[in-house]
């Protein structure tokens, strides 16, 4: 069974967001900030093999941490793809303006850590040894995405922003590619 299906699966759909087609039959995604309904980004350039789904969705883990370090944190969403041989979970924070570079390594932190209980699930209950072992990690924090009057500012820290510290950062988003996002560029 691939991946994808497992994560399907493995997901209520409650979390999922829906993949769109344009007019030519292109794959796009609509992401909301949780917190502010009026500020969305777009993602085009989706490949067909995609699953994205909100990670705030999920109950907090207070219950059972105390959050001191920021492990109750999560990112917003995680987009997952398969396309032709290259394996991509895709990490996003987003926030209404800047906000705090530390808290948002912790939100993608949190996120990270959500996708590494998700492969031991699908390992155990599955049985599938070797699930999302070959899945490549970006990480992503979208800012000022209320206001779209600059023309998009991407900042990468690192080639392969393939870890919370190392993020690429977009400020004021405009037509987002998802080969951009996940590396491909």
């Amino acid at each position: 069974m691939s991946d994808l299906k497992i994560i399907k699966e493995m997901m209520n759909d409650f979390v999922k967001v829906p993949i769109k087609k344009d007019l030519y039959q292109r794959h796009f995604i609509e992401l909301v900030e949780p917190r502010l309904p009026d500020c969305l980004v777009t993602i085009y350039g989706i490949p067909a093999n995609t699953i994205a789904i909100k990670v705030d969705e999920f109950k907090l883990p207070e219950a059972i941490f105390c959050g001191s370090k920021g492990e109750c944190k999560r990112a917003d969403y995680i987009i997952f793809s398969e396309e032709a041989h290259k394996k991509i979970v895709l990490y996003i924070e987003m926030k209404k303006t800047k906000g705090n570079f530390t808290e948002i390594v912790q939100q993608l932190y949190g996120a990270l850590c959500f996708v590494r209980y998700c492969e031991d699930i699908g390992q155990s209950f599955w049985k599938e040894k070797y699930f999302m072992q070959e899945y490549q990690h970006r990480f992503v924090s979208i800012g000022h995405i209320s206001i779209a009057k600059k023309p998009t500012r991407i900042t990468r820290n690192s080639n392969k922003h393939d870890t919370p510290e190392n993020a690429m950062k977009i400020d004021w988003p405009s037509k987002l590619q998802f080969k951009h996002l996940a590396g491909s560029s």
